[in-house]
């Protein structure tokens, strides 16, 4: 193993071990003794490659925003790969896996509100708008949304809307631990919230 490789392992280290002891403690429970304990190396080494805490902290969220900007993304990849609406119950599914391997990160939000008054995640937030209405246009031959919705509901706002729906869902179950929050399974809450999402909560 050559001097790059050395340092982007232990690089990696650092950061593993930083969102391990950040999601789990919090930020400011956290030292930068603490990080480079669990890293394995100095605390030396964790400055070499990060000047402060609150730096990594960042950096751990900003692999987080990339993870989502990814069109493989579990529920990226179940919304342009499927006709929207018909393929609600497979966002849905996807937005489990999405939280179930990200938990860590998503955490980070929660400890980013909690520890700095979302001052991290705020941009992120304000942009969201514009990602989606992007998304929806690259993607809009796959998603194949035209025509199907209602004409004062834009295909970004819908599609928004199911992502962030299932999505929050999710992140009470997997990083607040609290299953069935709806009163039954998950299954049968995707299967639900797909069915008024579609058709509405109103009779015709």
């Amino acid at each position: 193993m050559n001097q790059e490789e050395r340092s982007l392992r232990s690089r990696t280290q650092v950061l593993d071990a930083a969102l391990a002891l950040f999601s789990h403690q919090g930020y400011r429970a956290t030292s930068m003794r603490d990080i480079a304990e669990r890293a394995g190396v100095s605390t030396g080494n964790v400055y070499h490659h990060f000047k402060d805490k609150e730096t990594i902290f960042r950096e751990l969220l900003d692999q987080y925003w990339r993870a989502i900007a990814d069109p493989e993304f579990p529920i990226n990849r179940a919304l342009r790969t499927g006709s929207f609406p018909e393929n609600l119950e497979a966002i849905g599914h996807a937005a489990r896996e999405s939280v179930a391997h990200w938990r860590p990160y998503v955490a980070l939000i929660y400890v980013d509100v909690v520890e700095f008054e979302g001052s991290h995640i705020r941009k992120f937030y304000s942009d969201m708008a514009g990602r989606f209405e992007r998304f929806v246009e690259a993607h809009k031959d796959e998603l194949k949304v035209e025509n199907k919705l209602r004409p004062e509901i834009s295909p970004a706002s819908a599609v928004m809307l199911t992502f962030r729906t299932f999505l929050q869902y999710f992140a009470v179950e997997i990083v607040f631990g609290v299953p069935d929050h709806f009163g039954k399974s998950s299954e049968e809450v995707v299967g639900e919230i797909a069915h008024i999402l579609r058709h509405g909560m109103l009779r015709p």
